[in-house]
């Protein structure tokens, strides 16, 4: 008798959960703000109802209306974009090599995206920093 009173408690406050959707249609690569989210009952599996986790993203992909937002739809804000002519850099024991490539994807801070080194033509797989270049590690 005490699991299911403890099961009905758990429902209850699973049924009373709140999750955070689009307050409008926002376009993908579009920075999300507080006046696009409202909060809506229900629970989604994987959404969220803490604004701090969605506002000042950017959305990755087109977010409709009254659809719940999930925190796997939004990422830093881009600061390098497809195609973009970036620094590569390697640093490594006091060895520093550095040589320019090309974005083979958008990426924020922090973010690990393919670049193509421009005089081998070799792929590598950088980390996207704050400055904007593209820091290869082993």
């Amino acid at each position: 008798m005490k699991h299911l009173v403890l099961f009905a408690i758990v429902a209850a406050q699973a049924a009373a959960a709140d999750t955070l959707v689009a307050a409008r249609t926002i376009p993908a690569q579009s920075i999300i703000g507080a006046s696009d989210l409202l909060l809506q009952d229900g629970d989604t599996t994987g959404g969220t109802d803490d604004p701090l986790l969605l506002v000042g993203m950017e959305a990755r992909t087109a977010l409709y209306a009254g659809r719940p937002v999930l925190p796997a739809d939004v990422g830093f804000p881009a600061i390098v974009d497809r195609n973009q002519i970036v620094p590569i850099i390697y640093d490594m024991g006091g060895l520093t090599i550095t040589t320019d490539g090309r974005a083979l994807g958008r990426a924020g801070a922090g973010e690990t995206i393919l670049v193509m080194n421009l005089t081998s033509r070799t792929t590598v797989t950088a980390q996207i920093r704050a400055d904007g270049a593209a820091y290869v590690s082993r």
